[in-house]
């Protein structure tokens, strides 16, 4: 008997599907990008909230412009973008990645023009002096937030 597709996946399944972090899959369910149930602790994606998500059939994406049976043309717009990345920073103390973390924090508080809200993740590794940080916005935001972490960290540390 063939094995027929989940109607459901759980956020870890999402996240390996599209390549991304875990942590990334659960922002877009918290912010309403991508949509789920919670079933006790957990979300679950519903097959067609995921295909939607992923621009998949069943979706607005790209078929759905094309006018395939069954869906109308998709109404012009703007388009939603939205850019994530990962900077790793080496040899930074904990004190030092406290203040570059809460200098992000700081940066990305208040409104932002796009709509889409600007959310970062910082991680400090005592062990290995090292601070990633996770960002995930709009583009323009996004690029704007990584040219300030180049300045912090390529200007003349004070420690």
């Amino acid at each position: 008997m063939p094995e027929h597709p989940p109607e459901y996946f759980s956020v870890e399944q999402v996240a390996e599907l599209l390549g991304l972090h875990v942590r990334t899959v659960r922002g877009y369910v918290r912010d309403g990008g991508l949509r789920a149930t919670r079933i006790g602790k957990q979300y679950r994606i519903a097959r067609r909230d995921f295909e939607s998500f992923a621009g998949g059939p069943g979706s607005d994406g790209p078929d759905a412009a094309s006018g395939s049976e069954g869906s109308p043309p998709a109404a012009p717009g703007p388009l939603h973008a939205e850019a994530s990345a990962v900077v790793q920073i080496d040899g930074i103390g904990l004190r030092e990645a406290a203040r570059l973390s809460n200098t992000l924090l700081a940066a990305v508080s208040g409104p932002r023009g796009g709509g889409v809200p600007l959310r970062i993740e910082t991680l400090h590794n005592e062990e290995r002096s090292t601070l990633k940080v996770i960002v995930l916005g709009a583009p323009a935001d996004t690029a704007e937030l990584l040219l300030l972490i180049h300045t912090l960290t390529t200007e003349n540390r004070h420690v």
